[in-house]
């Protein structure tokens, strides 16, 4: 089930990309669309990788870790980065799910990554719009 979490995200994402077309928006609108849409392929990247470790049979832990890791540098890159309120709240809410996850994991358990998909949704929902 974890895997079915990156696949609309990514949906989502590729979406957001072929719907803005920048000719037709301001500066400023089109600079949004444009980091937004990075910040969501790289999110979503690091969602997928996070996803993979724990949908992983042996559930390695380490792999695990390194996922969870490279996803809270790029989000605390993106929070420190974004100019925009709605993306930085996007961005807090996913860093909130993303302790969630490490919660679970060091207690040893399979953590829920659906919430962490939700807000990664979000953060593309706010991206678009």
């Amino acid at each position: 089930m974890p895997s079915s979490i990156a696949r609309p995200t990514a949906l989502a994402v590729a979406g957001l990309i072929a719907i803005l077309p920048l000719s037709m928006v301001s500066c400023s609108a089109a600079q949004k669309a444009l980091d937004c849409g990075n910040t969501a392929v790289r999110i979503t990247g690091d969602i997928a990788d996070v996803t993979k470790a724990y949908d992983n049979a042996s559930n390695d832990s380490a792999v695990a870790g390194k996922a969870l890791q490279k996803l809270k540098n790029d989000l605390d890159q993106v929070g420190k980065n974004s100019k925009n309120t709605d993306v930085a709240k996007a961005v807090t809410d996913l860093q909130k799910q993303v302790e969630n996850v490490q919660r679970a994991a060091d207690k040893n358990e399979v953590p829920d990554l659906k919430p962490l998909g939700d807000a990664a949704g979000n953060l593309t929902s706010v991206c678009s719009g």
